[in-house]
């Protein structure tokens, strides 16, 4: 009776280890279900050594469990490696050190200290990853006069609330093409909340579109967002749809 029962310990353990190799996963799919009918099968012939076809049932279990696992993991990769942007690094703006003073590495892995809400990046930083450069030019913290200026459609700040224009210059690094609408930029107020751009109907004079960009190629535009009267709201820059984010103090 062992010999009845051996089959199916010996695919599903044939099945486990092909269902670990990302390259042979499908032949471990196609052994482990194999080997847990062989397993049940098994459990109603007669003899003592039931226990094979036990081992070989938990075994095809765990198999299934552990090929489902590397799949999800092969395909995050692969998505990762095809619309990730990489690491993203910040290259601050030079400052003239004093005469004592120590130069600085002034770029710095983006989940450093620096590029958090509580210890954001100058303006002018350069935010940088392998398909964007982002630079936040200016921030015009004054901007209901440039809102209503430039449309008369425009919606005016909410009560309690002013409007913040957020200048910016985008540049695309990637292979082939891009667009400038990939860049997110917010506002997030000291309270945590995050403010966006569409959060209210307002067309600026320069204002951003779904510019199509070549490698190499740069826009400048500006976005408004209405925030808190009196807050002192950062900027966060994500350059790129799975980008990480940085934060900018204007």
């Amino acid at each position: 009776m062992r010999g009845d029962r051996l089959p199916a310990t010996s695919v599903a353990i044939v099945g486990f280890i092909f269902a670990c190799i990302p390259g042979a996963l499908i032949v471990g799919w196609i052994l482990l279900p194999i080997a847990f009918i062989l397993s049940i099968v098994s459990l109603f012939l007669k003899g003592d050594r039931k226990w094979m076809g036990i081992v070989g049932l938990i075994v095809a279990v765990v198999g299934t469990i552990v090929g489902f696992i590397v799949f999800f993991a092969v395909v995050a990769t692969s998505f990762n490696n095809a619309f990730g942007s990489g690491e993203t690094t910040v290259s601050q703006p030079v400052e003239k050190p004093a005469d004592d003073a120590k130069p600085a590495d002034d770029k710095k892995p983006a989940d450093a200290a620096h590029g958090t809400r509580e210890n954001p990046y100058p303006l002018s930083s350069q935010i940088s990853n392998d398909d964007w450069t982002v630079v936040v030019n200016s921030v015009n913290t004054d901007g209901n006069p440039v809102v209503a200026e430039a449309n008369q459609f425009n919606e005016k700040a909410p009560a309690g609330s002013h409007y913040e224009i957020v200048n910016y210059t985008v540049t695309y690094n990637g292979g082939d093409k891009g667009i400038a609408a990939e860049v997110q930029v917010a506002m997030v107020t000291s309270a945590g909340n995050v403010v966006n751009s569409y959060d209210n109907l307002v067309m600026l004079k320069d204002g951003f579109g779904l510019d199509e960009m070549y490698k190499g190629a740069s826009a400048t535009g500006s976005v408004a967002f209405a925030v808190p009267d009196g807050d002192a709201a950062v900027g966060r820059v994500t350059p790129g749809l799975l980008a990480d984010e940085v934060f900018v103090k204007p």
